[in-house]
C-alpha cells in the first residue's frame, strides 16, 4: 500500500513541486537509520518520503487512525498509506513512551525511522531546541545512525489560512550519518541526552541556515497565543472604552441641550409671561 501511495501522491507532488535534493547518497541503501528532521510544514512528512527510494515511517496521533465514520476511514487508511503510524497516548506516560517504542520497532525491523526533534512544527520558521526524550533514546537503544536532514521553504507552500498551495521548489538536504554507538547503554542519563540531541540539532542548523532559537517551539506557540489572546483583550478594553466614551459624550450633549432648552424656555417666561414655542 506504501507504494501505491508514492505512486499516487508523490509521483504527482514530485511533479509539481520538482523539490530538489543534496545528500541522498548519505541514505543508506538498506538496514537501519533515523532521519531527524526540522519541522516546518504538514507536507514536510510527504516530501521526504517522495524523494527517497526506501520507505520512511513516521509516528502520528492514534485519533488519526481511530476516527468512526467514512471520513475516519479514508484518513486512517491515508496515514497508514503514507506510512504513519498510530501512537497510543494512553500509556503511563504519554506520547513519549509510545513514540519510542514505536521507533525501536521500526529500527529493529531495518528500516527508516523519521522523527522531528522539535516536537511540533516552527512557529514561525526558526529552528527551535530538540526535545531530549525521544530521538537520543531511540538513537542509543537501537545504535542506529542519525541523519540531520534540513526541509528548505515547506512553510511557504501553504502558510497558515492559505487554502491552495503556491507552486515553488521546496528543498531538503541530507547530511551526514552521525554515530551515537560511544553513548550505548547511557539513554537515561539525562546530560547524554542533551548532549546527542544538541549535536543533531546543530548539524541541522548548519543544513538548514535557520536561526536558532534556545527555547522549546511549544513554549513558543504558548507564548505567541497570550501575546494574541492579550492583544484581542486590550482591542476589546480598547472597543468598550471607546464606546463608554461615546456614551458619555452623548449623555453630556443630552444634558447640555435640555440645559439650553430649559434657559430657553424660561428667558421666553419672563419675556412673554408664557411658555416657549419653539
Amino acid at each position: 500500500m506504501y507504494g501505491t501511495m508514492k505512486v499516487a501522491i508523490g509521483g504527482p507532488l514530485k511533479l509539481a513541486f520538482r523539490p530538489w535534493v543534496e545528500g541522498l547518497e548519505n541514505v543508506p541503501a538498506e538496514g537501519p537509520a533515523i532521519l531527524a528532521s526540522n519541522h516546518l510544514s504538514f507536507s514536510d512528512s510527504f516530501f521526504l518520503p517522495a524523494v527517497l527510494d526506501r520507505k520512511v515511517t513516521f509516528i502520528a496521533k492514534a485519533e488519526y487512525f481511530t476516527t468512526p465514520g467514512v471520513k475516519g476511514r479514508m484518513t486512517a487508511a491515508f496515514f497508514k498509506g503514507v506510512g504513519q503510524l498510530p501512537v497510543d497516548r494512553s500509556g503511563a506516560r504519554g506520547a513519549g513512551e509510545a513514540a519510542i517504542r514505536s521507533g525501536i520497532e521500526v529500527l529493529e525491523r531495518g528500516e527508516l525511522f523519521g522523527i522531528y526533534p522539535e516536537g511540533t512544527r516552527s512557529p514561525d520558521g526558526r529552528l527551535y531546541r530538540g526535545k531530549p526524550g525521544g530521538l537520543a533514546r531511540v538513537a542509543l537503544a537501537t545504535g542506529a545512525p542519525v541523519l540531520p536532514v534540513a526541509m528548505i521553504d515547506t512553510e511557504k507552500i501553504q502558510p497558515p489560512g492559505q487554502v491552495v498551495p503556491k507552486l515553488m521548489r521546496p528543498g531538503i538536504r541530507i547530511g551526514k550519518p552521525l554515530d551515537f554507538t560511544r553513548y550505548q547503554g547511557m539513554e537515561h542519563d539525562r546530560f547524554v541526552l542533551r548532549a546527542v540531541t544538541d549535536e543533531v540539532m546543530y548539524e541541522i542548523m548548519k543544513l538548514s541556515g535557520q536561526e536558532y532559537v534556545d527555547m522549546y517551539a511549544t513554549a513558543m506557540k504558548r507564548q505567541l497565543t497570550e501575546a494574541a489572546k492579550a492583544e484581542k483583550e486590550a482591542e476589546k478594553a480598547e472597543r468598550e472604552a471607546e464606546k463608554a466614551h461615546r456614551a458619555a459624550v452623548a449623555r453630556a450633549d443630552k444634558e447640555q441641550a435640555e440645559k439650553l432648552r430649559a434657559a430657553l424656555e424660561q428667558t421666553d417666561r419672563k419675556e412673554t409671561g408664557g411658555p416657549s414655542e419653539r
